[in-house]
């Protein structure tokens, strides 16, 4: 496996957009379901989207339903987060990392954090006006 690398973050008024990447320098991306989680100071980590290896399957938190989307683009190696409608409460570091349960990647499941692995380094996000 490789390293997980995200960017794409920033500094955006309410209301406002961005699209997060995450790439993969290793070799079984395309095998990998990938979530992206966030953590903001003070708060525990929180998974707030994942896609399966195929992109068939994604999954969402309640805090983020309807205003991002994730992606993947296996031949490039990425997964993309699109942030729309920002929010105050959205500001974190925002990472991406791979599920290390593949057999278990389900609606229950998915957002458990401790089952992530590889996490990148992060890029973050603020949400201010």
């Amino acid at each position: 496996q490789g390293r997980l690398m995200e960017s794409g973050g920033g500094s955006v008024q309410p209301g406002g957009s961005l699209r997060l990447s995450c790439v993969d320098s290793g070799l079984t991306f395309s095998n990998d379901h990938i979530g992206w989680l966030r953590q903001a100071p003070g708060k525990a980590r929180e998974a707030v989207a994942a896609i399966s290896a195929g992109g068939s399957l994604t999954y969402y938190s309640d805090s983020v339903k309807g205003r991002f989307t994730i992606s993947r683009d296996n031949a490039q190696n990425t997964v993309y987060l699109q942030m729309n409608n920002l929010k105050h409460e959205d500001t974190a570091m925002y990472y991406c990392a791979r599920y290390s349960h593949p057999a278990l990647f389900t609606s229950g499941s998915w957002s458990l954090t401790t089952r992530y692995n590889d996490w990148g380094q992060g890029t973050q996000v603020t949400v201010s006006s």
